[in-house]
């Protein structure tokens, strides 16, 4: 069995991260979404919230689960027997940031990342956006999952 394993922030998974996960999911037996924690990030949902969102809006998906990883994902990765990281790119800028990550990666554990270009049509659909549509009152339906859109929602009204 191939296992991949698809790390992200989450922070929350929209429909750009559900696109790659499935495409990915195509690819291997199993994938398995690692929600991570970076101390240099401030969090919008907590772990807990971002680990349940992850979890709902891909639980109709067969052979993918969530779980989260506080700690290295390459040691993750090498835990799981995974035999890939997926990370999905929308363009030039994310293979920027991501190209030194994904040595790094290999460096650690010798396990390769396999880049995914996300879908053209949800190339402008980013976590940091959504967050700041959601707060101004904008509509977000139709950039993250159901459950994601009314937990964004709720969570604002309560700020």
């Amino acid at each position: 069995m191939t296992i991949a394993v698809c790390p992200g922030s989450f922070d929350p998974i929209t429909s750009g991260h559900v696109d790659v996960v499935k495409r990915a999911r195509g690819m291997f037996d199993e994938v398995i979404v690692a929600v991570a924690r970076n101390a240099h990030k401030n969090y919008f949902f907590s772990d807990e919230d971002r680990l349940s969102l992850a979890q709902g809006a891909l639980a109709d998906i067969d052979g993918v689960h969530v779980e989260f990883v506080d700690g290295l994902i390459a040691d993750f990765a090498v835990r799981k027997n995974a035999a890939a990281i997926v990370k999905g790119l929308r363009g030039a800028a994310d293979y920027d940031a991501e190209q030194a990550m994904s040595l790094l990666n290999r460096h650690l554990s010798g396990i390769e990342t396999i880049f995914i270009m996300g879908d053209p049509a949800l190339g402008h659909v980013a976590s940091s956006f959504v967050k700041d549509i959601a707060s101004h009152g904008g509509p977000i339906e139709d950039l993250v999952p159901r459950n994601v859109a009314i937990a964004l929602k709720k969570k604002v009204e309560t700020k």
